[in-house]
């Protein structure tokens, strides 16, 4: 049952959503969209949204948002400085705040308020909080991080998470957040819904394998390089493989020595692309391969990136874990296997590479998947309805 809809001290219901984040466009990856589209589909909704975001860059422009963004004296990211900044604002705008749903939807304002609580000067009208896996296990790992987030989830009204794997990974180890839980899942960016159905660009000779994600440990994308390196001569002389992404100095050389030690076939690295200039990476693609592993508390919730691989017709290869099932359908979007398990990681890829019309099957199965869900529907879940605009 969920809870109730935002209401005042005064038990009027409000209409004003207040979304802090320590990551919010151009800032990248999955959570920064997901803090941004929650946003937009609670605007749809009819909710007055304002987003608290980093600030921006000397050289960066503003986007334009359908709600007011007010960014902050604070970078991008969950160090103390900024969890410290993020506490100052939210403490000189207190008054405000009993009046408004405050929404987290991430980890580093979480990490403020874990501190605040204890001072009782914030009372928000309603605290709602979206979690999406990592954060999950790491607040778990440590008694007085869980102790600390035992006594905030009570205080939530409701909570949110991104899969049903998050689902039963916050309540195993928070029981208080049984009953207060909804599943929100991601789905397609906006500025991917119509641009995904633009004409193909023009194919290259040899079938293209892409990763987009950063290039890091947890990513996988030395184990796909190694896959491919196990296939037969005569697929490996088919194949091309391309990375998209940022990479540390240290992750970047592992992956170039990897890929020299032997592979005789292209591997590409074309660096940290725009969002708004992948559409023509992935509509030169033939096959999406993500294959995420364990690494310390990292986990993939869900995988935002499968359902935009999906949406240009793209058949998927992922590692089965985490929430990535629920993301990528197992014969129906794309083929996965278990973490480890390299053998059935390049036999999935060949069974790809040898049948044109399973990538076809799978890759419009990928379309339907990424259009099966929307923004609003999450925001719907976990923001109800707001009530009719006051007369006037």
């Amino acid at each position: 049952m969920q809870a109730p809809l935002p209401q005042s001290p005064t038990g009027q219901p409000n209409r004003h959503l207040l979304l802090v984040t320590h990551e919010f466009p151009p800032h990248r990856g999955g959570i920064a969209v997901y803090a941004a589209e929650m946003a937009r589909a609670a605007q749809q909704l009819g909710y007055e949204v304002e987003v608290w975001a980093p600030a921006l860059a000397a050289d960066q422009p503003e986007t334009t948002w359908p709600f007011r963004v007010r960014r902050l004296p604070l970078k991008g990211d969950h160090s103390l400085r900024s969890q410290w900044r993020m506490a100052r604002e939210l403490l000189a705008h207190r008054k405000r705040l009993c009046a408004a749903t405050l929404y987290i939807p991430e980890p580093g304002p979480f990490l403020a308020m874990l501190l605040l609580q204890y001072f009782d000067l914030l009372r928000p009208a309603q605290l709602m909080l979206t979690f999406h896996g990592s954060e999950i296990q790491r607040l778990a790992s440590r008694w007085p991080l869980r102790w600390s987030t035992t006594h905030l989830l009570q205080k939530a009204t409701r909570l949110s998470v991104v899969s049903t794997y998050a689902h039963k990974l916050l309540q195993r180890h928070f029981p208080v957040a049984e009953g207060k839980a909804v599943v929100t899942p991601g789905a397609l960016r906006t500025d991917l819904a119509t641009a995904a159905r633009t004409p193909a660009a023009p194919r290259s000779s040899r079938t293209i394998i892409l990763t987009v994600a950063r290039l890091s440990p947890r990513k996988g994308q030395l184990e796909i390089i190694a896959a491919l390196q196990r296939l037969p001569a005569s697929q490996r002389a088919s194949v091309e493989y391309w990375l998209v992404g940022a990479h540390s100095k240290e992750n970047y050389d592992r992956l170039l020595d990897q890929a020299a030690a032997g592979a005789d076939f292209p591997v590409k690295f074309l660096g940290d692309i725009p969002d708004h200039q992948l559409g023509r990476i992935y509509a030169q693609a033939d096959i999406f391969a993500m294959t995420s592993v364990p690494h310390r508390h990292s986990v993939e919730g869900f995988g935002l990136v499968y359902l935009e691989a999906g949406a240009y017709g793209l058949p998927v290869v992922a590692h089965a874990i985490g929430g990535v099932p629920e993301a990528v359908i197992d014969g129906e979007t794309g083929l996965l296997v278990a973490p480890g398990d390299g053998a059935a990681l390049t036999a999935a890829l060949g069974r790809l590479l040898a049948d044109p019309v399973l990538r076809r099957h799978l890759g419009d199965g990928g379309r339907t998947r990424a259009h099966a869900h929307t923004w609003r529907d999450s925001a719907q879940s976990l923001f109800g309805q707001p009530p009719p605009q006051p007369a006037t």
